[in-house]
């Protein structure tokens, strides 16, 4: 399945955070936190300003990212967990 974001939303994998710990101990997935890093896997047009010019996106498909461990709307898509969130709910482009 294709999905499109609409204006200046960004479709995010969220990355797999490691599930050991220094100490060994595995942590169960009921345990885990919500990683905030992700991949853009695709993004909108951008969104359009008061005289309806559209204002170009600044992260781009393939940036890892840092977003809020509750933030956007979670979607499964072909069986892999994906978040959707607006341009302004991503806290950072990872170098």
């Amino acid at each position: 399945m294709k999905v499109k974001p609409l204006y200046d939303r960004v479709l995010v994998r969220r990355l797999d955070s490691k599930e050991e710990v220094k100490g060994g101990i595995i942590i169960p997935d009921t345990a885990k936190e919500k990683p905030m890093e992700g991949k853009v896997v695709a993004i909108g047009s951008g969104r359009l300003d008061k005289a309806g010019k559209a204002i170009p996106m600044q992260v781009k498909v393939g940036d890892k990212v840092l977003i809020g461990k509750y933030a956007g709307t979670e979607v499964k898509i072909d069986d892999v967990e994906h978040v959707i969130v607006k341009e302004d709910e991503v806290l950072g482009i990872i170098g």
